[in-house]
């Protein structure tokens, strides 16, 4: 005889019950609306106004049909405006946001969640980090968001963004954490130094400098940029710790120092290097590990100065393994002013060691 073990439908409802309660947390809402709840009486719009000159053109030149279009040339400047978004970080009017949003601007107003307008005082920018401090210059309101940790977070991890994409204010979009640690030299910006959080959710212009944010309601990242065109729906955002250091600074001086040593560096892995030593027309010899191999250094740097060479593969700065570029530019990030730093490096198959001073990151000033 054949026996037949029936499920209960139930037991199905009882599971999709459970499930349903975990996700509104027993408040009959989301958890998403809970977080939202938390944090969005900090988020902030930040409306900018600049002037620009007109670039100057000859009006002999202009079709009199076309100058209408272009405007009178005899006009002076112009005003152009922006917008972003923002955060407040403390209970005394203290907006952290994007330095693309407020550099360069002579005129700053921020609306809070509830509508009302304030003018607002750049405090400092730091265009390395793509950082800026925004003081409400009629002080303080009781509207901080909470700030979470960056270090903790795990691909997979739910990821919520706020902000004021294309002027529509309050808008909030989910994702997760697509990934950690993101380099952004990797996505074209030479002149940026940051790890970048990767999230799908979405993040578009004037979302700038507003919060991304975890399944609790903490703050874990700033929104800084979105990759458009071809693999569109990438967002990034600025690591809260990170944010954390800057503030710091910028409140202490106005300026965030960042150490540098003057190299430019490419990823070496064991397999990248047999490839290479496998081509009979290579010029040298590569060691077949990973590290971070010196491609250029800059002449007067601090590198130059303690005698790092191109060709040099480091392996180690202060006894920490240096597996690729990124592991060695955080080691810097966090290391002095004109402290030594000691870098282990393999140098034609011989390991050596240097002692390098970095310096301030120059032209910052």
């Amino acid at each position: 005889m054949i026996s037949f073990v029936f499920i209960p439908f139930l037991l199905a409802e009882d599971v999709s019950a459970s499930i349903v309660s975990q996700l509104e947390g027993g408040s009959g809402h989301s958890f998403v609306a809970e977080a939202v709840r938390r944090v969005a009486p900090s988020v902030v719009r930040i409306d900018t106004e600049r002037t620009v000159e007109r670039q100057a053109f000859d009006p002999t030149l202009i079709d009199p049909l076309l100058r209408d279009l272009l405007g009178d040339p005899s006009l002076g400047p112009e005003r152009e405006r922006g917008q972003g978004s923002g955060v407040l970080i403390d209970d005394q009017g203290l907006v952290l946001t994007n330095a693309h949003v407020v550099e360069r601007v002579d005129q700053v107003n921020v609306t809070l969640a509830d509508g009302e307008e304030f003018d607002g005082r750049v405090v400092g920018t730091d265009s390395v980090t793509d950082l800026a401090l925004v003081r409400l210059v009629e002080g303080g309101r009781p509207n901080a968001a909470p700030l979470g940790n960056s270090e903790a977070l795990q691909v997979g991890d739910w990821a919520i963004a706020l902000g004021t994409p294309y002027g529509l204010e309050r808008t909030v979009t989910l994702g997760i954490i697509s990934s950690l640690h993101r380099d952004i030299s990797s996505l074209g910006f030479s002149d940026k130094r940051l790890d970048l959080i990767q999230t799908d959710a979405a993040i578009n212009p004037g979302n700038s400098g507003g919060p991304l944010v975890n399944g609790m309601g903490e703050v874990i990242g700033i929104n800084t940029l979105v990759r458009s065109g071809p693999g569109a729906g990438l967002g990034f955002a600025i690591p809260i710790n990170l944010a954390r250091r800057v503030v710091d600074q910028l409140l202490e001086t106005g300026e965030v120092v960042h150490p540098y040593l003057g190299v430019q560096l490419v990823s070496l892995t064991a397999r990248i290097a047999r490839e290479h030593n496998r081509d009979p027309n290579a010029l040298v010899e590569l060691p077949e590990r990973s590290g971070a191999l010196v491609q250029s250094v800059l002449p007067d740097s601090p590198a130059d100065r303690a005698g790092l060479r191109r060709g040099d593969l480091v392996i180690g700065a202060d006894e920490k393994v240096i597996s690729d570029p990124q592991s060695l530019l955080e080691k810097v990030d966090h290391s002095e002013i004109g402290v030594p730093l000691s870098l282990q490096i393999i140098r034609n198959s011989l390991e050596l060691s240097l002692s390098i001073k970095p310096e301030a990151l120059p032209g910052l000033s």
